[in-house]
């Protein structure tokens, strides 16, 4: 029986101990994880919704070099703002505001603009020059863009899809299924740098590309999408009844004789 009373004594003064000991599992003062609509910091906003498509410094990914002080002075506030917030028809660019089914708040996509602006924008970016306006001012006329293309793009790009050139095809009907007209003016007038595709100002020899050429080629170069991109699955074809030619590549190798 006293033994009983000491181990209930020890107990009894080993508990008050335990309670504010950091035992493994206690909960943190505050909420463990904060809530989504809470962070508004650029670097993970950013990182968790843009970074994939756009590389996690702004260059380098398969969409838009947001890091070129280029397009960031040829696109303003407003512009960019929309197309983060609603995303863009005709491209994989989708809307993020939470009214277009996307995961983020007004104040969330105006942390983005800032830090985006912050981060890559640059004063005379286009030492005192004017580039064409970011977006068309009318429809462009694709029977003058075929030889916009010729003049401005063919020597990079190829002549047509079946002769790539030295920057790869941009005639290809599976890259042309991923972008649209404004995709295509953004690029010509802003540039990549970072895979050396060049600005509006060295499309063309000697001089700058107007804004009525951009026009016409974006035009033409939409234009020129199959009406189903890419190959075909087999087995739709063989369904259909229509087969495609099989070249020796695409033959099963032949089975080892018994």
């Amino acid at each position: 029986m006293r033994a009983r009373h000491i181990l209930s004594g020890v107990v009894g003064l080993a508990f008050p101990l335990l309670i504010g000991c950091d035992l493994p599992g206690r909960p943190q003062p505050g909420p463990e994880v904060p809530r989504p609509e809470s962070i508004t910091s650029f670097d993970a906003l950013y990182g968790e919704n843009c970074a994939g498509c756009h590389g996690k410094n702004g260059d380098n990914g398969p969409a838009t070099n947001l890091a070129n002080p280029i397009y960031q002075a040829l696109i303003d506030d407003t512009s960019l703002r929309d197309v983060i917030a609603n995303g863009e028809k005709g491209v994989l660019m989708p809307g993020f505001a939470i009214k277009t089914g996307g995961p983020l708040t007004d104040a969330q996509i105006d942390a983005i603009v800032q830090g985006i602006r912050s981060r890559w924008k640059k004063d005379n970016a286009l030492a005192g020059e004017s580039p064409p306006p970011y977006k068309d001012a009318h429809p462009g006329d694709p029977s003058k863009g075929q030889a916009v293309y010729a003049l401005a793009c063919a020597r990079c790009h190829g002549n047509d899809a079946q002769h790539r050139g030295s920057a790869g095809s941009i005639l290809d009907g599976s890259f042309l299924a991923l972008i649209n007209e404004q995709t295509v003016r953004t690029t010509i007038i802003a540039g990549r740098p970072d895979i050396g595709e060049p600005d509006w100002r060295n499309h063309i020899p000697g001089r700058a590309m107007t804004d009525n050429e951009i026009t016409d080629v974006s035009t033409w170069l939409i234009a020129q999408r199959p009406a189903t991109p890419g190959q075909p699955y087999r087995n739709a074809q063989q369904a259909s009844g229509v087969l495609p030619n099989v070249t020796a590549g695409d033959r099963p190798p032949k089975a080892d004789k018994p």
